[in-house]
């Protein structure tokens, strides 16, 4: 890592101050561990666990108060609430163990992505209420075709900020539609001659960023600040009950990264990819035997793009896992490990997580995938996790 630090009173730290446009491979992370703030009793996480924010912290630096943090947070995070989680029944029987289900389906924009994109919509609104912003608004961009790009408009829409979305020509129509409906601008995204590897919506949406668009993004290198409230869902969790592992599908890797921030090292995260995208796993076999502190130096060679990414969870096909450095240390601080997942196994986990009630996609699913092969199969004594993540459409 270059090691490079931001004072959290920074407006708009979105990337680090070294990362250029023909350098990407940096990534600011907030700081985790030590003595956490006590969790407030209000229903709404964005409030409850705000002195742990960082756009909590940004605005308190800046001169808010915490009431006006908690006037900000309900106003613009309102809709969030701790979402269910529960032992479940049926796959603790099938599974011979204690598997506990997190249900993100109700969650604003029906998965988890909202948790991550609001926390850059507060320190981008505390900004302007402290007129420290470093400019007037401009449009807000995400590279996305599914559950980010719909959390993405439904909050924008709700604060009236204009959102460009920019989705691989393939994207669904009908997710382009519901985009539309929320006043988001769409542009459909084939792949260029000239266009070096990699996503070309995400190509895309670096150049509208480039010419003065907000990254509005669920990849940290992209937007930090991404990384800020996702951790919620895993302080949630970790309050919850005591667990011994969580399993969770991995696709650009921060939802994975925050998760296993808020449960600490004490828990142990496995990630779950497809054999039809699993740029994670094969970084982490490159990475063996490797000293981990010099692991970021050799970006460039262990993240590669994934050539040819298909599996039914669409919503994990992410060539590159960008948020790879934080997916790396939570597995290794709690002695986690990739999962490889076969196609018909993504399908019998989606299935089988029907048989809870809860109406999640095959990507909201594929974390379960993770526990129905030899590799990742749960011991009886253990207490399991997995989240369901993306209603389905």
């Amino acid at each position: 890592m270059c090691a490079t630090t931001v004072d959290v009173a920074v407006p708009w730290p979105f990337t680090c101050p070294r990362s250029t446009a023909d350098d990407r491979r940096h990534v600011l992370h907030p700081l985790t561990g030590g003595d956490q703030p006590a969790r407030g009793d209000d229903p709404n996480p964005f409030v409850a666990y705000g002195q742990r924010l960082a756009w909590w912290a940004f605005a308190r630096a800046n001169g808010m108060t915490d009431a006006a943090c908690t006037a900000l947070a309900h106003d613009v995070a309102g809709g969030f609430a701790v979402t269910p989680f529960a032992p479940d029944a049926t796959l603790s029987a099938e599974l011979g163990a204690d598997v506990w289900v997190k249900d993100e389906t109700g969650n604003v924009g029906g998965s988890h992505k909202g948790r991550h994109l609001v926390g850059i919509l507060l320190h981008l609104l505390a900004a302007e209420a402290l007129r420290v912003a470093p400019g007037p608004r401009r449009p807000l961009a995400i590279a996305s075709c599914g559950n980010a790009a719909i959390a993405a408009a439904t909050l924008a829409a709700r604060v009236d900020w204009p959102l460009e979305v920019y989705v691989p020509d393939w994207a669904d129509a009908g997710v382009r539609t519901v985009l539309t409906s929320l006043g988001a601008s769409v542009t459909a995204c084939p792949r260029l001659p000239n266009d070096p590897p990699g996503d070309p919506a995400v190509l895309r949406c670096r150049e509208a960023v480039d010419a003065g668009a907000v990254p509005f993004s669920v990849q940290g290198p992209e937007n930090a600040l991404c990384l800020d409230g996702g951790r919620t869902i895993g302080w949630e969790m970790a309050d919850a009950t005591e667990l011994d592992r969580v399993v969770v599908q991995v696709g650009g890797g921060a939802f994975a990264t925050c998760t296993g921030w808020g449960l600490g090292s004490r828990v142990r995260l496995d990630a779950v990819q497809t054999e039809g995208c699993a740029p994670l796993a094969r970084a982490w076999a490159a990475a063996a035997g490797l000293d981990p502190r010099t692991t970021a130096t050799r970006w460039a060679e262990l993240m590669t793009p994934w050539a040819d990414p298909h599996s039914v969870a669409d919503g994990i096909l992410d060539d590159e896992t960008y948020d790879w450095l934080g997916v790396f240390d939570v597995l290794r601080d709690g002695g986690g490990r990739p999962i490889v997942v076969p196609e018909d196994v993504v399908v019998r986990a989606g299935e089988l997580a029907a048989s809870t009630g809860i109406r999640a996609s095959a990507t909201g699913t594929a974390g379960l995938a993770g526990l129905l092969v030899p590799d990742g199969a749960p011991r009886p004594v253990e207490r399991v996790a997995v989240v369901f993540s993306g209603v389905a459409r």
